[in-house]
């Protein structure tokens, strides 16, 4: 494992030691002395680089061709030694799960269920709140910090938090106040049909923050000028929306679309924390998790997560495609 992963370190360097070369040899062949300075800086800044390349390679490179290499092993995290190549067998009985609509299946329709339903709610959301915020009054700063505060706040805090609210029994807040009110107790995180649908909507409140931000940094970028032409033109609210404010957040759309979708797939620490392994609402990020770490099975872990990448990076490059702008 050593040897393999000074090869992989190597391999790095000589790609990055070949750029650096590249602009040398391109410096010395250039007639013009201020080319070869700036030859001289670019070299300087791959240099500088290098610490930041250094680590990515050993903390992100490292670690998935290791994952590329055990998805076709029985690898044990307890007995590494004995560990055979077993070529497709892992991928073998994630089939046969699937077929026989084991935890597999369950973590595929529960992932694509709430993929579904956080991508347009949390996007919708965040437009929403940006719109709001794009707003020329007094106190805006205030709820743009307020609407931003939950993606800030650990994942494992709000979980808990929302478990604390939503809780069976007597014991949540919400159940509380219902009893009060002389209604029978939810259970509103242990229901097999509603479970998923309360992780969508905790999901889609803590992180819409972020994508607000990033759609309020497009609504600066459009120019006023279109909003005052459509208005002269008679256009109402609805009207200046989809003529002026959607064509000018075309490209922002894409890239929220396609990170929040991305995000949506690797959700684990919501449904790992508020409901625990419950078949309604494990995911595949939640799945590979615990036959990974829990029951210590790498191999079939590894291979979970290789199937999940090539599946998202597939629909990743279908949306950009679908919704690359026209030119």
């Amino acid at each position: 494992m050593i040897l393999t992963s000074l090869a992989i370190v190597g391999a790095f360097l000589l790609v990055f030691g070949a750029f650096i070369a590249k602009d040398i040899v391109a410096a010395r062949r250039s007639p013009h002395k201020n080319i070869r300075y700036s030859a001289k800086e670019s070299v300087c800044s791959y240099l500088m680089l290098l610490p930041a390349i250094a680590l990515i390679c050993v903390f992100v490179l490292l670690p998935i061709v290791y994952s590329l290499g055990y998805a076709f092993t029985d690898y044990y995290l307890l007995k590494p030694d004995e560990t055979e190549f077993v070529w497709l067998k892992n991928f073998k009985d994630i089939i046969e799960n699937i077929a026989n609509k084991g935890d597999m299946y369950n973590a595929i329709v529960n992932t694509a269920k709430f993929v579904v339903f956080v991508v347009p709610l949390q996007i919708g959301m965040a437009l929403g709140l940006a719109l709001l915020v794009n707003k020329r009054l007094r106190c805006m700063g205030i709820f743009k910090v307020l609407f931003f505060a939950p993606v800030v706040i650990s994942l494992t805090v709000t979980s808990f938090l929302w478990v604390r609210i939503l809780g069976g029994g007597e014991t949540g807040l919400l159940n509380s106040f219902l009893v009060r009110l002389g209604m029978e107790p939810v259970s509103f995180l242990y229901d097999p049909q509603g479970a998923m649908y309360w992780i969508v909507l905790v999901s889609a409140w803590q992180g819409c923050g972020y994508q607000m931000l990033i759609f309020l940094s497009g609504l600066k970028g459009i120019d006023e000028t279109l909003y005052e032409a459509a208005e002269l033109d008679g256009a109402n609210v609805f009207r200046k929306f989809s003529s002026v404010t959607v064509p000018g957040l075309r490209s922002v759309v894409t890239f929220v679309i396609i990170t929040v979708f991305i995000g949506a797939c690797k959700i684990m620490v919501q449904p790992m924390l508020m409901t625990g392994k419950q078949s309604f609402t494990i995911t595949l990020n939640y799945l590979m998790y615990i036959e990974g770490y829990t029951y210590r099975w790498v191999g079939y872990s590894s291979a979970i997560a290789l199937l999940m990448t090539i599946v998202i990076g597939a629909i990743t490059f279908l949306q950009r495609y679908l919704l690359k702008e026209e030119d």
